[in-house]
């Protein structure tokens, strides 16, 4: 299962994101935490206290030569784009740590696996867009066959800012955090706005919450939206400061969220076959906006119409 976590800047939705990893993970199941966020603090904020993994935006040419594989319908990987489908022949992927891609860039925190697009560097500034490294864990997304018992939880950029891809669509629950204020809420409509007519479940998770007034606000803002809300938590700004401690001795009401927010997300059924169709969808708008112009090629004649992707061996 797949799920994205995203919300203004400052709402928590980092915190979020990092505490629900963890509280999965100590469930024995298998997480791969990836940040997303142009602000890189999701290692952080799982208690990972050396250097961060290889950045996989960083690491674009190896990425898109690997997903590439066998694939006949891609002449090479410089014609490969962040929306580009797998077919016949691509390199599916799936969460096995040993697997090439996550031993590469990813690095295990608490039972957590943990990947990161990476950090503008000096010749990003002034020339690049965020989008070119989160359209890596989009052409990662895409070729992604997780199974029953796994998750992958990503932390996304603030606001609206998701929508410059189709890495929106690309998650079965997206949770968005809002504090009970006009903001908060306002960021939550516009994502509602935007979200529309692409089959995205959206709901909000509340944070910061004082009383009752708060969640009476919330409440009337977003209506059944609102899955649940995190109060004050000694417990979270002792992590924030150093000390990670087990999310079994978390608040019970903060903790009774995270059991919440699970099942609902364990309640979602990916359609693959419509999975798919999103992924070719995407490909072609990009392809007939961008995408053609800068590989000089057709990159519609990659989509292989009777594909659909299937349980992948560890690669």
């Amino acid at each position: 299962m797949r799920i994205a976590f995203v919300g203004k800047g400052g709402s928590g939705k980092t915190t979020s994101a990092a505490l629900f990893s963890r509280y999965l993970a100590e469930q024995g199941s298998r997480v791969l935490a990836v940040d997303a966020d142009i602000n890189q603090h999701l290692g952080q904020a799982l208690g990972h206290d050396g250097p961060p993994p290889r950045a996989l935006g960083a690491d674009l040419a190896w990425l898109k030569e690997h997903l590439r594989g066998a694939n006949p319908r891609i002449a090479s990987a410089d014609q490969m784009i962040k929306t580009t489908p797998p077919g016949t022949g691509s390199r599916l992927l799936d969460l096995d740590p040993a697997g090439e891609l996550l031993a590469r860039c990813s690095v295990e925190v608490g039972g957590v696996r943990h990947l990161v697009t990476g950090e503008f560097d000096e010749a990003d500034i002034g020339v690049s867009c965020y989008h070119s490294k989160t359209g890596a864990v989009e052409l990662w997304l895409n070729h992604l066959v997780d199974g029953p018992g796994e998750y992958v939880v990503v932390d996304m950029t603030a606001g609206a800012d998701a929508f410059a891809s189709g890495l929106f669509t690309r998650f079965d629950l997206t949770v968005l955090v809002s504090e009970p204020t006009r903001r908060g809420v306002g960021v939550f409509r516009q994502y509602a706005e935007h979200a529309a007519g692409h089959g995205v479940a959206l709901a909000v998770l509340g944070n910061k919450v004082t009383g009752p007034d708060d969640v009476d606000y919330l409440r009337s803002q977003v209506g059944p939206a609102l899955l649940g809300w995190f109060g004050q938590s000694a417990w979270v700004r002792a992590a924030e400061r150093g000390a990670v401690a087990p999310v079994a001795e978390l608040e019970p009401a903060n903790r009774a969220v995270l059991e919440v927010l699970r099942a609902r997300l364990d309640a979602r059924e990916r359609d693959w076959a419509a999975y798919h169709r999103g992924t070719v969808d995407f490909h072609l708008r990009n392809a007939a906006a961008w995408g053609n112009r800068a590989a000089g090629a057709d990159l519609a004649a990659q989509v292989d119409p009777d594909f659909v992707p299937g349980r992948p061996v560890s690669v």
